[in-house]
Formats: C-alpha cells, sequence, structure tokens
C-alpha cells in the first residue's frame, strides 16, 4: 500500500489504532463544550466533532471533501466568531504551526475552547521517528512538537491549559498481530509512564482578561469646591452700602 498522505496512514493499522483512542477521547472532550460555532481543521475524512451539539459545526482543510478550503495559516473566519477549533494533527505537517496557532486565537470567541492532537517526540513513536529523520513516509516525516512547547506557545497567545491527555504506548508496529500483543502497555502506560504515549491531545481555552473602568474621583472634586467658596465675614458690609450709625 503506498501511504501519501496521513489519510492514507490511518487506514494501516497502525493508524486504526491511534485513530480508535483520538476518537473516543475527541469524543469525550467535545461532548460538553457549548456555544454556537465549532470548526475542525485538517482531516475533513473524520469527523472528530461527531459528540458535540453545537448548532453549526463545520470542517476545514486545503483540499478534500470539507465545507470550507483554505490553509490553516490563513482561516478565512471573522475575528472572534468561533466557540470551539480542533486540530488534529496539523501542527507538525505545517511550515509555519505557531502561525496556525495566532489564526486559532484570533478567530477563537473569548472563553473559546480549542482542542489539539499531535505526535508526541518523548515516546517510542518519537523514537521511530527519529531513525526516520524525515525521511520516512507519514507520519513519520513531520515535525513532532512537545506538549511542553506547545503550551509555552498557548500561553503567550493567552490561552490557558486545561487538561492533556497521552494514548497509544504500543511501540510502533505495523501489524496489527503484534499491535494486540502490545495492547497491554496501553493500560499499564498511564500509570507508570503517562508523558510518554504516541499521541497527546491538549485542551486550551483562551482567556480574555477584564477591563478595569477608571472614573473620576469626584468626592474629591466636591471637597476642593467647598474649600474654595467665599465665607462671609460678620460685620463687613458688601461693597457699594452705607451704614448708619
Amino acid at each position: 500500500m503506498s501511504i501519501l498522505s496521513l489519510s492514507d496512514w490511518l487506514n494501516t493499522p497502525q493508524g486504526r489504532y491511534l485513530l480508535e483512542w483520538e476518537q473516543a477521547e475527541f469524543d469525550r472532550l467535545v461532548a460538553d463544550l457549548f456555544g454556537y460555532n465549532a470548526a475542525q481543521i485538517g482531516l475533513p475524512e473524520l469527523d472528530f466533532l461527531r459528540a458535540n451539539r453545537m448548532p453549526f459545526r463545520f470542517r476545514s482543510a486545503r483540499f478534500g471533501e470539507a465545507a470550507v478550503i483554505a490553509r490553516a495559516e490563513a482561516l478565512p473566519f471573522a475575528s472572534a466568531s468561533l466557540d470551539l477549533v480542533i486540530l488534529p494533527h496539523v501542527l507538525e505537517f505545517s511550515a509555519t504551526p505557531h502561525q496556525v496557532l495566532r489564526e486559532v486565537e484570533r478567530v477563537l470567541m473569548p472563553e473559546g475552547n480549542l482542542i489539539i492532537a499531535g505526535f508526541n517526540p518523548y515516546s517510542l513513536w518519537g523514537l521511530r521517528r527519529a531513525i526516520a529523520r524525515k525521511r520516512g513516509a507519514f507520519p513519520w516525516r513531520g515535525q513532532y512538537l512537545s506538549p511542553f512547547r506547545i503550551k509555552d506557545w498557548l500561553t503567550l497567545l493567552g490561552l490557558e491549559m486545561q487538561s492533556a491527555g497521552f494514548g497509544c504506548f504500543a511501540p510502533a508496529v505495523r501489524s496489527e498481530k503484534w499491535l494486540e500483543r502490545w495492547r497491554p502497555m496501553d493500560r499499564a502506560g498511564p500509570r507508570w509512564w503517562p508523558v510518554c504515549g504516541a499521541v497527546y491531545l491538549l485542551h486550551g481555552i483562551k482567556r480574555v482578561q477584564g477591563m478595569r473602568l477608571i472614573t473620576p474621583n469626584w468626592r474629591e472634586k466636591r471637597a476642593a469646591s467647598k474649600r474654595m467658596a467665599p465665607i462671609a465675614q460678620r460685620g463687613r458690609s458688601a461693597p457699594g452700602t452705607r451704614t448708619t450709625q
């Protein structure tokens, strides 16, 4: 089977193994996120928003069966117009991942949600990618970004991390038979080496600091006005009047 894209790879035993964990995690995370507009950027042939209940959900990608054809680095959406954006394996295959995050921050509403799926360089799959040195087929040619690096980027953009989950602890073996044999690692991994899963999901929220309204100190002005008022002095007549003895 010729693997020409990430979508092709997701149809392999490795891809189906990873997709099983990711779909379950996306379903769990998006089910309780509310709003009006939700967008999935990338992998339009998969519906990672299926468990979400927002009235308007759509998929955007550079090509394929997407409702919106666009580059993730230049989203054609109005600023502060989306309540939820998910990025399934977009950053590691983008030449400018930080620009993608800047665009997502721009289109997110205040208190909007962002969910990122990515390959973890600190895993057995990350080791497999290091051996390939970007010369292999998908998904090894991607630029794997650590979750800690992405967290720093999100913080700089004003997004606050809510949760991070890791999954798929089996080695990067190709056959379905060997993947099943390594399944016990998926039970032991979250306990013994929780940040070493092959894939992670990060959930962040766009925080907008509230503004403080500064008003004039009317009390001080009133006090100053009182101090400046003329005081009538006893025993002194007003100008232009005559007094009688």
